[in-house]
Parts: structure tokens; C-alpha cells; sequence
């Protein structure tokens, strides 16, 4: 796999200071509690676009300033604490556009990493989330506690699986793409772009990209336009 959980590690912040970026800094002090020396991060404080929380402190940890703070701090990785795609893309982007490009792969000390796979740089695989093999994950992904994903799926880039979610094998769940807590996908469904799929949804069927879809079995009852994320 392309992330390599014994890497030497170095300073990291995290962007967004609300419940997951709180969640992420638990996530990189367990990787610390079960890590060494040069194996751990030195977490520096918080990114956030509030100018009012800048100079205070959140978990006993300064908030920064905003992304322009990386312009001056090129070494430093970055995590997003975002869970919706297309803010944690647009801000992915600001960040490139900066020229920084130092972005930090997550797993916990508790997840079961399968061999054979592909984890793409900035992805987020939480506590508890158990995995098996030949699967490709994308960057920027998150996977949140006690999900499952199984062999031969592909996890495109930005996708956000929530907490207890099951995906079961060959499934392609495209870029972008919001799954929710408890759902399930069936074996070898396929997932448009950009969709949202409801909390405690069974996905049984290929779903069109850009809609929304609720139920058991799972069925669209929104679409979008195109590019509605951007």
C-alpha cells in the first residue's frame, strides 16, 4: 500500500476546530500513545476561518490563524477536520493554491488495514473501521468509526463515509460521494459522483451521480446539477 504506517513523522495542524477536528486530534494523540521518537506527530494548534477563535485555544491547543498561516510553514502537514466533500475539497484546493502540498494520512492505531491496498495522501480511516483487501482509496477521504469496507471496492477522491456504514465487495463509490451513518451498500453497486445517500439506506441498485437517495431499497428522491459541489 502506498502509505506506510512506520513513516517518520513531523509537525502537523488541523484545519477546523468543530466536532471532527476535535476527533482528529484525539485520532493523532492514540497514534502517538502507540507510537515512538520519530513516529510521532508534534501537533502545533488549529487552522480555522473564523477570525474570532484566532489566539484562542481549543483541547489546550493555540488557534493559528487561517490557511494563509501555511504560506510560512511549508513543512508542516495538514489535516482537514471537515466532513462535507465539497468544503473539504474547496479547501484542499486553497491550500494547493498556496503551494503547499504536505498533507498528513491518518490511521488509527485500531483499524484493520487489509494488504494489496492503495490509500491515496490526506485520507482519514477512524477507530474501530475494519477493511480486507484489494481495495483502492482515493485522498482527502473519510472514513469514520466502525465502517466497513471490503475487497475490490474504490473509494474516490473526497468521499466521506460516516460512522457503522457496511460497503460491501466491488462497489465503486465515486468522487465526493456523502454516505451515510448505518448504510449499506450492496455488492457491485456502483455510486455516482457528488451524491449524498441517506443515514440507514440499502443501496441495492447503481445510483446516478449528483442526487440524493433515502430508503431501503435506497432511491433518488433529489438530483443536482452538475457540478453543484463547486
Amino acid at each position: 500500500m502506498d502509505y506506510d504506517s512506520n513513516e517518520v513523522r513531523g509537525q502537523i495542524v488541523i484545519v477546523g476546530t468543530g466536532g471532527l477536528g476535535r476527533e482528529l486530534h484525539e485520532l493523532v494523540e492514540d497514534i502517538n500513545d502507540a507510537s515512538t521518537g520519530a513516529h510521532t506527530w508534534d501537533i502545533l494548534g488549529w487552522l480555522d476561518g473564523n477570525a474570532a477563535v484566532h489566539g484562542t485555544q481549543v483541547h489546550d491547543l493555540p488557534v493559528l490563524g487561517d490557511l494563509d498561516w501555511l504560506q510560512n510553514h511549508p513543512d508542516v502537514y495538514v489535516v482537514i477536520g471537515i466532513g462535507a466533500p465539497p468544503t473539504r475539497r474547496k479547501v484542499v484546493e486553497k491550500i494547493r493554491a498556496l503551494g503547499h502540498a504536505r498533507f498528513a494520512t491518518l490511521i488509527h492505531p485500531t483499524a484493520v488495514i487489509g494488504r494489496r491496498v492503495t490509500i491515496g495522501e490526506g485520507t482519514v480511516i477512524c477507530a474501530n473501521v475494519t477493511t480486507t483487501t484489494d481495495y483502492a482509496i482515493g485522498r482527502h477521504v473519510l472514513i469514520n468509526i466502525m465502517a466497513t469496507v471490503a475487497h475490490d471496492d474504490v473509494l474516490h477522491d473526497y468521499v466521506t463515509i460516516a460512522p457503522a456504514a457496511v460497503i460491501s465487495g466491488n462497489v465503486t463509490i465515486g468522487e465526493g460521494t456523502d454516505l451515510g451513518t448505518n448504510a449499506t451498500v450492496n455488492q457491485g453497486v456502483e455510486i455516482g459522483a457528488w451524491s449524498i445517500v441517506g443515514s440507514g439506506a440499502v443501496v441495492t441498485k447503481t445510483l446516478p451521480a449528483n442526487c440524493t437517495a433515502v430508503g431501503a431499497p435506497a432511491k433518488p428522491i433529489k438530483e443536482r446539477p452538475e457540478g453543484w459541489h463547486l
